[in-house]
């Protein structure tokens, strides 16, 4: 047998060391990146460099007092202060990393790596336990049994705790507003809800959280002074928040009119033609991917049409109206709708009469008992078609919601020959012609349309 030197065993333990800390940051850093990349990715490149600093430097703080307390030492009792304040700096730095420098966030880190050293300490989990390797094996596979099935009921307990506290927290509601009464609030409370919509990226959790922030507030009465905000004297917050809910509902209309274009520009054809045939499954994909942010299109939809009904009576400045935002709304809700109804397979056609009834023609794909469709065989309860359905569903919700608030005032327009220029946008509609927006809103009118 050979024995070891006292160098060997110190360069041994280095060495473990030096290899601990390497995999430490390695691991550190890739969370870091995905933490970055799909929540954070509004931030400046010296705010993530100097955050991704600061967050090594809280693990390697932690780590090095970690493996300080697992070494042999006589005088634990002095390191043990040691290992708590470590382990609640570390805490404290890694929360504000990730969150931004905040009073309240870097005290919840603190408390959080206080809790963990605290019960670090009480579950003495620096001492090891070697098992008695003499013991026949099914002696020990005996004795073990006991706590083993502890252990399994423990980490059910502590998984299904998990689980119902994450249920809670995905639909908890996060509020983009300065605390109310102070002097952000008295400025600009809309500011942090539109910078959000603004600047985060398409696919980030923040955008959607603050599209059903957006959505809470134009909707309910929960946080009415919020929704007041976007009615001031100038109109330019107004014009923002129109613009933020017009934008996906816009995206969403123009990428079905570029599935609709075949190879030229004066070949239109419907893409439920293209898109139900079992021989084209990459234009299949492409359009499943269109209704892929049903959530932020619905919330869009949602929150425009309230806060456009709700304009009538709160905007005593009628700077939506005076805006155009109220004409805009309409029709891109309208050519959504047309955009998504001909998804699910029905043509559209303009009528040469101008009458107000009938004067808009839907002709819906018939459907066997089978629930087949029997131009194209597509099954209705494709995932593709609900979606749209719901989308479809929505959207008819809205317009009615806008209808059902101005109603009295289209009318009037309509018998005066005004319900086009007042209510149709004069721009190009993102989908169809403004003949056709025009005579789906006089169906709406009619409450004939479905």
């Amino acid at each position: 047998m050979c024995s070891w030197t006292a160098a060997e065993s110190d360069m041994v333990v280095k060495n473990r060391l030096v290899g601990f800390l390497l995999w430490q940051s390695i691991l550190s850093s890739l969370i870091f990146l995905a933490f970055t990349i799909t929540i954070v990715s509004w931030r400046s490149a010296t705010a993530i460099f100097v955050s991704f600093f600061s967050f090594h430097l809280s693990q390697l703080l932690f780590s090095v007092s970690l493996s300080t307390v697992l070494s042999p030492q006589p005088k634990f009792r002095r390191i043990l202060p040691v290992l708590l304040t470590a382990a609640a700096v570390s805490g404290s730095l890694s929360a504000v990393s990730f969150c931004g420098f905040n009073g309240r966030v870097g005290f919840k880190g603190f408390a959080s790596g206080l809790f963990y050293a605290s019960f670090y300490v009480y579950k003495r989990r620096w001492v090891l336990q070697f098992p008695i390797i003499q013991r026949p094996l099914f002696f020990s596979f005996k004795m073990g049994i006991p706590s083993a099935i502890i252990r399994a009921l423990k980490l059910s307990a502590a998984a299904y705790l998990f689980s119902a506290l994450l249920l809670v927290l995905h639909t908890k509601r996060f509020i983009f507003a300065p605390p109310k009464g102070s002097a952000a609030a008295e400025t600009n409370p809309s500011e942090p809800l539109l910078a959000t919509l603004e600047e985060s990226s398409p696919a980030s959790l923040l955008k959607y959280l603050a599209y059903l922030d957006l959505c809470m507030v134009c909707e309910n009465n929960v946080d009415y002074w919020r929704r007041a905000a976007f009615f001031e004297e100038t109109g330019e917050t107004y014009k923002r928040v129109a613009a933020v809910c017009l934008s996906p509902l816009e995206q969403l209309a123009s990428k079905l009119v570029q599935g609709f274009e075949g190879s030229s520009d004066d070949k239109i054809f419907s893409i439920s033609d293209q898109l139900q045939s079992p021989t084209n499954p990459r234009q299949n994909s492409k359009c499943h991917e269109l209704v892929n942010d049903f959530q932020v299109y619905t919330w869009s939809a949602r929150a425009l049409a309230s806060l456009t009904s709700r304009s009538r009576k709160e905007d005593r400045f009628g700077v939506a109206q005076l805006s155009g935002s109220n004409a805009a709304a309409i029709s891109t809700l309208i050519a959504c709708l047309l955009a998504v109804e001909t998804l699910m397979g029905k043509k559209i056609s303009l009528q040469p009469s101008h009458q107000l009834m009938g004067a808009f023609s839907t002709k819906s794909a018939t459907f066997s008992t089978g629930r087949r469709d029997v131009r194209t065989g597509k099954r209705r309860d494709d995932p593709l078609y609900s979606k749209a359905y719901a989308m479809a569903d929505v959207l008819r919700t809205s317009i009615y919601g806008i209808v059902s608030a101005f109603h009295h005032e289209m009318l009037n327009s309509a018998k005066a020959g005004l319900l086009e220029k007042d209510w149709i946008t004069s721009s190009k509609p993102p989908f169809g012609t403004r003949e056709l927006l025009l005579q789906k809103l006089h169906l709406f009118l009619d409450f004939q349309a479905s």
